[in-house]
């Protein structure tokens, strides 16, 4: 027997769908009866953004894949052919290595209005541990698929970053071995990285997209007040501060799409190397075990991570400046997974906290991106000292945040949001 409180179409096709799929629940849960708050922003369009990059990913990705030759002494010239003689080829190759950079520019943004609005906090915990973890498989999505172009960036930059996990005290040179699955970088590493890229990966990724949508939908989404707008409902359960996703904010989100379609199309078309970060000079060669690059650097959206592992100069407690930089690292990113639990703030939004919580915030940007700077420029002194007042304000931001967050005088919070 089925559910007979299922919605279902009256009549027709969708009848006979809803009769052996809920197509019509689903349509109603997630589109038009989920209630948003009214008042959403513009920070509120990078999650649809991020949709959208990762459709134009996978759908470039598989054309990619058809022309692509996953060997040592194949890639680059495969690269070569799908830019020179595929048809639209290179218009598929610049789309891809664009929509790496603008998947990590609308990520960026969307988890920092998550950090201005606190939309980590409860009861959305699990939205934020699924995001992140998504956030930490884009990263891996993206270093594998940094190696296949097979040129001297890719090459000498994927050198540089497994050699990392030989740091590690006693497994160290055995993870590094088993995760190159050779002595050296080579055409086995490329084809497991290839596997992983195209394969593995897009499905864990897909899967943790449907987690994070699914919780966001059950417990709701979050506004600039931090307001839970279902406190306030009408005599028919409405929220009294909400409207229903569809048409109201699939339209508005239509125009934001095609705002960013614009600016990503420009990018294509007039900027598609970004000036050597999106797309570096030395990739234009083939990898060449014999000849390294005058200055090695991952990807900008790497470079940021890559600062404090190059700022831990200094040994502690017995363990070396190599290790204790990947450790340092490493919590860069896993600090970022307790961050709900560091935030002992009773408010949620950034509008209605105290002074503490707004000067950390900027100084916490604003860190992170000179980071990102410095993480792309070759080492030198004084970048080094830079780089290290920049990775302890970084990790000051979530460490301090239990003792701030209880001490500073809050803004009262309304009970209807503000628009």
């Amino acid at each position: 027997m089925g559910n007979p409180n299922k919605a279902k179409a009256e009549s027709g096709f969708m009848r006979w769908v809803d009769d052996r799929f809920p197509a019509t629940q689903m349509i109603q849960e997630h589109l038009t009866q989920y209630y948003a708050p009214k008042n959403f922003n513009f920070f509120y369009i990078f999650g649809v953004l991020a949709m959208v990059v990762l459709v134009n990913q996978i759908l470039t990705g598989v054309w990619l894949t058809m022309s692509y030759n996953p060997s040592a002494e194949g890639a680059f010239a495969s690269v070569e052919y799908i830019m020179r003689d595929v048809e639209f080829g290179w218009l598929i190759r610049y789309m891809h290595s664009t929509g790496a950079t603008a998947f990590f520019v609308v990520i960026y943004m969307h988890m920092f209005r998550a950090l201005m609005y606190g939309s980590y906090k409860a009861p959305r915990e699990l939205i934020w541990i699924f995001g992140m973890t998504i956030y930490l498989a884009l990263m891996a999505e993206a270093f594998m698929g940094y190696l296949l172009p097979w040129g001297q960036m890719s090459y000498w930059g994927a050198q540089v970053i497994i050699s990392l996990f030989s740091a590690i005290p006693v497994i160290g040179g055995d993870l590094t071995q088993w995760i190159r699955g050779d002595f050296l970088i080579s055409g086995i590493t490329l084809n497991r990285f290839f596997a992983l890229h195209v394969v593995a990966l897009p499905i864990v990724i897909l899967a943790l997209v449907v987690l994070h949508i699914i919780a966001l939908h059950e417990v709701g989404s979050n506004n600039p007040d931090g307001v839970n707008i279902k406190a306030k409902k009408d005599e028919t359960g409405k929220p009294l501060d909400g409207i229903p996703f569809h048409p109201y904010y699939t339209v508005k989100d239509l125009v934001g799409i095609a705002i960013f379609l614009f600016v990503f199309a420009v990018v294509i078309f007039y900027f598609p190397e970004g000036g050597g970060y999106f797309l570096e000079k030395p990739n234009f060669e083939p990898a060449n075990p014999l000849v390294t690059p005058d200055h090695i650097a991952p990807v900008w959206y790497f470079t940021p991570f890559y600062a404090i592992l190059r700022a831990i100069t200094f040994s502690l407690f017995g363990l070396d400046a190599k290790f204790l930089g990947v450790l340092f690292m490493g919590g860069a990113i896993a600090v970022l997974f307790v961050l709900p639990w560091l935030d002992r703030s009773p408010v949620l939004s950034i509008r209605y906290k105290g002074w503490m919580s707004k000067v950390a915030l900027a100084v916490f940007a604003i860190s992170f991106i000179i980071l990102g700077i410095l993480g792309a420029l070759p080492t030198t002194a004084a970048r080094t000292v830079v780089a290290q007042i920049c990775t302890a304000l970084y990790f000051a931001f979530f460490l301090l945040m239990p003792i701030y967050t209880r001490l500073e005088k809050t803004k009262p919070v309304p009970e209807r949001v503000t628009g």
